[in-house]
């Protein structure tokens, strides 16, 4: 029986891959085989990092800037990708930023931010890479949204309202795309140490934690499992689907 966790020969893409997530969705990638091109926009020594970390267990990684929310830096982005590594053949979009804000006080450039990155910069970086994709016939995109786009998150109306918008161009793109052997589908996040995460006080941590039934916090590496999962042909009839890794949190939400 073939392994259905080979991704030998494939190229993944993962945007914001220098770190927290996309440094464990990275690394999980090129251990089961496949080429990784890291994209980052704001530290190169993080991506760095990362693809040494890669190379160095004898893995294929290369780096490459791009600010997902601008569409032209994307496209140019995808070329040296191609150039470089190959077309694409899996994409996971993980770049995202956060504004937090009550929205009385959020300001429409916190609100716009957060929007162009999370939910535009998904939307660039699914369709250039559809085009590979689809001629190949054959595509696994994964899109990093969260439980506050389930449930929604006070003090976060801007990024909830991105990953809400990320999980409905997720359902979309898979009816679209379905029948051109390409699966499209969400990870929703819950409670996960990260430096996005690390600035949160311990009241608010205790708080959190007694929601969740596993009564942990996440790791990068749960989310990295399910990425690795729904990239793999043992997932190749689900389409369309968020999957909470979220320690039982929103129980579906």
């Amino acid at each position: 029986m073939a392994d259905n966790t080979d991704l030998g020969g494939k190229l993944a893409l993962v945007t914001g891959g220098g770190r927290g997530i996309g440094r464990a969705v990275s690394l999980a990638l090129a251990r089961l085989g496949a080429s990784v091109a890291i994209n980052y926009s704001g530290s190169e020594a993080a991506a760095a990092e990362t693809r040494k970390l890669i190379r160095e267990r004898g893995g294929r990684a290369e780096i490459f800037r791009a600010d997902v929310s601008d569409f032209k830096l994307c496209e140019e982005m995808f070329a040296r990708v191609e150039d470089t590594l190959g077309g694409v053949d899996i994409l996971v979009n993980n770049a995202g930023i956060t504004r937090d804000g009550l929205l009385v006080r959020m300001t429409p450039e916190e609100f716009t931010a957060v929007l162009n990155v999370n939910l535009f910069g998904a939307f660039t970086c699914l369709k250039l890479a559809s085009r590979y994709m689809i001629k190949k016939r054959w595509g696994r995109v994964v899109s990093i949204a969260s439980v506050a786009g389930l449930v929604g998150n006070a003090g976060q109306a801007n990024y909830a309202a991105s990953k809400a918008g990320v999980i409905a161009l997720t359902k979309s793109a898979a009816r679209e795309l379905g029948r051109r052997g390409i699966t499209v589908n969400a990870v929703a996040p819950g409670f996960i140490e990260t430096d996005m995460t690390a600035p949160l006080g311990g009241d608010i941590r205790a708080e959190m934690l007694k929601n969740i039934p596993e009564n942990r916090f996440g790791a990068p590496e749960d989310v990295a499992a399910a990425v690795i999962f729904l990239c793999s042909e043992g997932a190749a009839y689900i389409t369309g689907q968020t999957l909470a890794v979220d320690g039982g949190m929103t129980m579906g939400g």
